[in-house]
């Protein structure tokens, strides 16, 4: 199929989804890698504090915390 032809039915609101190859599907730059990371003890305390008053696990507070400066440095 052509790439107009693609777009076209996505954009009349076919149902496109027999054409695409979802189990090739990737998002470039949000692939997940595993870091370790120490911190003292008391950090520990304040993150769980700050997720459980927000309801989060402590990965999502380190999460938005990273982003959030590294957003600012970029």
């Amino acid at each position: 199929m052509k790439a107009d032809d693609f777009d076209k039915k996505f954009d009349d609101g076919e149902d496109i989804s027999a054409f695409l190859e979802v189990s090739k599907a990737h998002r470039p730059e949000q692939e997940q890698k595993r870091v370790n990371v120490d911190f003292p003890l008391w950090m520990i305390h304040q993150l769980d504090k700050e997720a459980k008053r927000l309801g989060v696990p402590r990965q999502s507070i380190i999460k938005v915390w990273v982003a959030e400066r590294l957003r600012k440095v970029a």
